[in-house]
């Protein structure tokens, strides 16, 4: 104690501390415990550094291999969170589409159970007649021609000028 008695007269100028005119008493202690805070935290920072032996550098570099490992711990987990969460989406919008085509399949259903529809489409697509009627079937030029094409499986080909049919014809061979 009496050295640091001594430390601090020598610092003051030969002065005690308690005759200073300048400071108040109050704001030297405040200095005081900043000063120590500080000294505190500068040697809990070093004595850290002493214990584990690592410069500012090497620790620097640790910090960023350690934040790399934990970037690629994440991004696996996450790619495939994100991938599986894209998945459901699209599941999620195949089952509303499927829905609706189960819909219009069972307003479908409900209309072919009236027996007047069902007699309507025979007549409309199978071209059925009930008995005692005459059936009339009135053929355009041009659905004969491709009714003739589609009974020999040719394509029907739009008609060009006389030589594209010529060139055609040369080109395929026939």
């Amino acid at each position: 104690m009496a050295e640091r008695g001594r430390a601090r007269s020598r610092r003051s100028g030969g002065r005690a501390q308690s005759s200073s005119p300048r400071r108040p008493q109050r704001a030297r202690r405040e200095d005081r415990r900043s000063r120590l805070r500080r000294g505190l935290s500068a040697t809990r920072a070093s004595s850290a550094a002493k214990v584990l032996g690592l410069s500012t550098t090497r620790r620097a570099a640790l910090v960023a291999i350690v934040v790399c490992a934990l970037a690629f711990t994440l991004a696996v987990p996450l790619r495939t969170y994100l991938s599986q969460r894209a998945d459901v989406a699209e599941q999620e919008a195949r089952q509303a589409q499927l829905e609706r085509q189960v819909d219009q399949l069972e307003q479908r259903k409900a209309d072919l159970a009236d027996p007047a529809q069902v007699e309507a489409e025979a007549r409309r697509r199978l071209r059925y007649v009930m008995p005692g009627e005459t059936p009339y079937m009135v053929q355009l030029p041009e659905d004969k021609k491709a009714a003739e094409q589609r009974a020999h499986g040719e394509p029907a080909r739009p008609e060009g000028a006389w030589y594209q049919e010529l060139w055609d014809s040369v080109n395929n061979g026939e």
